[in-house]
């Protein structure tokens, strides 16, 4: 089990390049992490829904995603709620303070699941959440050492020296551990370490004399890493910067909600060479010379269109769109291009009703009921094939419907405007699809293909992040540790 001395510390990121890496060896290997918080999730072939990073670690697995692989995904709605996910299906909304007692209840299901995935492994990689190190939850834990001490897990601590810092959390983490969570303490990782390795020798001797840890190796930055889905909001922060840029051909800006999701939808575009994805903060207006103002999925819809009207994000959509601009809506930016949104049970929040923004010719309720479902089909205009995954509570209907984005095998899906230039739909990961993200990309302006074969780009990613920490880990000794050596 990886276990971080604190968040984003490249515990995903590390399990699933050794996933790969243990993979390409001929292990059956399968990952898992107890508890998850994310509005980044994906859809399993049952019909469940687990955290998007379980997904990418599957792949590099080489194998389907299951609902075992997160038997608990919180979905934060609100700044002190969340939905609870367990194994797959929504049970209940809870406040924060709520969830902390409902914890030990889910522990059966969490050791349930993990038993249930190791029937067909040779090797379960667990990532941690957060810091087993933050005393005040630790109560119930599910997510760290609570789990690691029920299952009888070995834990190897993660530590990020480019954020700074890493000597003092990891000799922190330790001194904070009670002497049975120590004693399943069997190294650590220092992560995105670069520059001359042996400026870390005095580090590793202090560390192994404070704690009696061994250094298990050092982790150089994996510049590879920003080709794959980001786990969660928090690497939106650094988003605009790495994708925006000057002197290409096409614009696209996308405001950032306060409770964007699914945002993994972005990732094929941004890496389109000719491509600026401007991902818009709060206090910012909208470009004016943007191509395309793209609203990306979110987990409580009328939130987001009331934080939307908040920063004047509809003043500046509406003269977009007078100005014959495209706009694309996906999931809950799709409900809220519609005429009007209605929440009667208070699905996604306090229950209520507001006005859309009036540029699609479709009403949407939300209602209990979440469809989950992995689709295929084409785009309605061009016949390119796409598919994805629908992830969403309400139903849309109206006029527009009549004329869909998509067909999904013969059924409509999605909206578009009388001109054309105002779309919506509820499916993600469209623009994976390299032959439909072209033709979508060449109706905002004239270009040639690329030849970026998306889904190749992950996996060539995989494979060199992979290929990266076997030739600078001893997989081997990971093996003894996750063997009980």
């Amino acid at each position: 089990m990886l276990q971080g001395v604190g968040s984003h510390v490249g515990k995903s990121l590390l399990v699933a390049g050794l996933a790969r890496a243990y993979a390409r060896r001929g292990l059956a290997v399968r990952p898992f992490k107890p508890q998850n918080m994310s509005n980044n999730a994906a859809v399993t072939a049952d019909g469940g829904e687990i955290g998007r990073a379980q997904a990418l670690q599957a792949r590099a697995c080489g194998v389907a995603p299951s609902v075992d692989m997160n038997p608990v995904l919180l979905k934060p709605q609100s700044e002190v709620g969340a939905q609870v996910v367990v194994q797959g299906r929504v049970t209940t909304t809870v406040a924060a303070r709520d969830y902390h007692a409902l914890k030990p209840r889910l522990l059966p299901k969490v050791l349930e699941s993990f038993a249930r995935l190791g029937r067909g492994a040779d090797l379960i990689l667990v990532e941690g959440a957060g810091s087993p190190a933050e005393v005040n939850l630790r109560d119930g834990d599910i997510a760290n050492m609570g789990f690691a001490k029920a299952a009888g897990v070995p834990v190897v601590l993660v530590a990020d020296i480019d954020r700074g810092g890493a000597i003092a959390a990891i000799v922190g983490t330790w001194e904070l551990l009670e002497p049975d969570e120590r004693a399943l303490l069997k190294g650590y990782l220092v992560n995105k370490f670069r520059g001359d390795e042996r400026l870390f020798d005095g580090a590793i001797e202090a560390l192994g004399a404070r704690t009696g840890l061994a250094s298990l190796g050092l982790v150089p930055f994996l510049a590879e890493a920003r080709r794959l889905p980001a786990e969660d909001s928090v690497a939106l922060d650094s988003f605009p910067a790495a994708v925006a840029g000057r002197g290409r051909a096409i614009k696209i800006a996308v405001p950032r909600f306060a409770r964007i999701a699914n945002f993994d939808d972005l990732d094929p575009l941004a890496a389109e060479p000719d491509v600026a994805l401007d991902l818009v903060e709060p206090g910012r207006a909208l470009p004016g010379d943007a191509d395309l103002v793209l609203l990306p999925g979110s987990k409580s819809t009328l939130a987001d269109l009331a934080f939307l009207r908040a920063e004047g994000w509809d003043i500046d959509l509406a003269a977009h769109a007078r100005r014959g601009g495209w706009v694309l809506g996906l999931c809950g930016g799709y409900q809220m291009l519609g005429e009007r949104i209605a929440d009667p049970g208070g699905v996604e929040g306090a229950p209520g009703e507001a006005a859309g923004l009036g540029l699609l010719a479709v009403r949407t309720e939300i209602a209990p009921g979440k469809r989950l479902a992995a689709v295929t089909g084409a785009c309605a205009l061009s016949g390119a094939p796409v598919r994805g995954y629908e992830m969403h509570m309400g139903v849309t209907d109206g006029p527009d419907r009549a004329r869909p984005m998509l067909d999904l095998g013969g059924r409509a899906e999605g909206a578009r405007s009388a001109d054309g230039r105002v779309q919506g739909s509820y499916v993600h990961g469209l623009f994976a699809a390299d032959g439909f993200r072209h033709a979508f990309l060449s109706r905002l302006k004239t270009r040639a293909e690329s030849g970026i074969a998306y889904e190749h780009e992950v996996e060539a990613a995989l494979d060199a992040i992979a290929g990266v920490l076997a030739a600078r880990l001893d997989l081997d000794r990971l093996l003894e540790i996750a063997d009980g050596a």
